[in-house]
């Protein structure tokens, strides 16, 4: 490993934290129907097991362009992925729901640390002609864990018992601790710095507000809930707040000039997009596949590898596409291809077979690759360095707001659509599922579309003007 160029010695090292943080997450969606017979209680009560990490990490990230400029950005990503080695052992040794709760708040702030950090750390330590394929290799973590996560943790539950899920992330944990101390740079840092308070609790609230009520709405019924609405209401009014607040501060917590460059802004758009694509099928096709096809959980694992790994590859080699000629080369091709393959995915009848259910997400992963990580360097280029960890930041949480946004419309399209079609007597549940699963699969085709012309805005070499802003 000597042998290689530090710079991707830097790569290595933030890869093993990332693909740690989330690959966990997504090895626990599956799993919840199994606590809820462990610990004897209910949905909504075992909910907090991810809602609560989602929270906390919309929380935390915020703080990383100012704990970067005020520590070091290498000691804030050895510092969360410390406290996640430190949340997956108090998941361990949890023997209650509410103390897998409390590990999985301290594994969310860790990971809400980490992950705008990280991408900060390789564009350090990357020219800017080069990053395009060091994320594509970075982004492997970023796509490949959501896609393996079920399978893995599936396999894990018939075999150990649960706390071993926890136990799982340790390895890696450490593995990337140990890289990341020894490769990692340390960065300037800025002592006289000041925190701006007000401006953490005001986004804080917006926020946190915005992604609870997300966490649980995953019906109709409980997102027009009364206190979810609230929350809704206060979230938007407090982001909005946030940004009146912020824009008059000579030390803002987050400088959000970074959008009034084109190729940024329009790079959070096709992101948000390519994410809200990437959900919608890791949260319909495992309901296709059991519920209108009958098979089981393994053969619904198994039509996410090919997907994960077409996106690996291709991740790297749409970067390598970027750093030679453009965005305009990889983006709108990847996200072409993406929605092409959504479509497919819309057109299922009850006899398609279940190859061609597997060709077609693998196809989807194919343009994943090279639509979404492409698409965040060229937008992560076009700002000025000193606001590449704000400017991931920001990424980061738009990001993970969009993924969420997206799981709770599909969740709530899935229920009242397929009621609406199975109550017209004419059509047996599984027909009404598969039209249901059809359609949502053609919104969520058109959402690609829709950022497709956007995209052919992004460019690789930032303007003057955007490199000014």
């Amino acid at each position: 490993m000597s042998k290689l160029p530090n710079k991707w010695l830097v790569v290595i090292s933030v890869l093993f934290g990332t693909f740690t943080v989330i690959l966990n997450n997504s090895m626990l969606n599956p799993i919840l129907p199994r606590f809820i017979e462990i610990f004897d209680s209910n949905a909504v009560a075992v909910g907090w097991i991810l809602t609560i990490f989602m929270v906390a990490m919309g929380m935390t990230m915020p703080l990383t362009g100012y704990f970067g400029d005020r520590f070091g950005k290498k000691k804030v990503y050895l510092t969360g992925l410390f406290i996640f080695i430190l949340g997956s052992l108090s998941g361990f040794f949890s023997s209650t729901l509410s103390m897998v709760i409390i590990s999985r708040a301290i594994q969310g702030m860790a990971g809400g640390l980490m992950l705008p950090i990280a991408m900060a750390l390789i564009f350090n330590s990357f020219p800017r002609h080069e990053r395009g394929l060091a994320v594509g290799v970075y982004g492997v973590a970023a796509m490949v864990a959501p896609a393996i996560g079920p399978t893995v943790g599936g396999l894990l539950i018939q075999y150990v018992d649960w706390p071993w899920l926890f136990a799982f992330n340790i390895p890696f944990g450490l593995t990337g601790l140990i890289l990341s101390a020894k490769f990692l740079e340390r960065t300037e840092t800025h002592p006289e710095k000041k925190f701006d308070l007000v401006g953490f609790l005001i986004i804080s609230l917006g926020i946190g507000s915005v992604l609870f009520a997300l966490g649980r709405g995953r019906t109709l019924d409980k997102l027009m809930d009364p206190l979810n609405l609230t929350l809704v209401v206060v979230g938007l009014l407090a982001i909005v707040l946030f940004v009146y607040y912020e824009n008059r501060q000579d030390d803002p917590l987050l400088n959000l000039s970074v959008f009034k460059v084109p190729t940024y802004s329009v790079s959070i758009v096709v992101t948000s997009a390519a994410s809200i694509g990437l959900f919608s099928g890791i949260f319909l096709l495992p309901l296709l596949i059991q519920n209108v096809y009958g098979l089981n959980e393994v053969m619904t694992g198994l039509l996410f590898l090919p997907a994960a790994a077409a996106s690996g590859v291709f991740m790297s080699i749409g970067g390598r596409i970027l750093d030679k000629k453009g965005p305009k080369y990889v983006v709108p091709p990847g996200l072409a291809i993406m929605a092409l393959a959504t479509l497919g995915l819309g057109m299922l009848n009850l006899s398609t077979p279940y190859w061609m259910i597997l060709a077609l997400n693998t196809v989807r992963g194919l343009g994943m690759g090279m639509g979404n990580m492409p698409a965040t360097t060229s937008g992560m280029n076009a700002i000025p360095e000193h606001l590449v960890a704000q400017g991931s930041a920001m990424n980061n949480i738009i990001r993970q707001i969009s993924s969420s946004l997206g799981i709770v419309f599909f969740s709530i399209y899935y229920e009242v659509r397929r009621a609406q079609i199975s109550a017209g007597g004419d059509i047996d549940m599984q027909a009404a599922t598969l039209q249901t699963l059809n359609e949502a699969f053609l919104v969520s085709a058109v959402v690609l579309l829709i950022a497709l012309p956007f995209s052919f805005i992004l460019k690789g070499v930032p303007d003057e003007d955007e490199k000014e802003a």
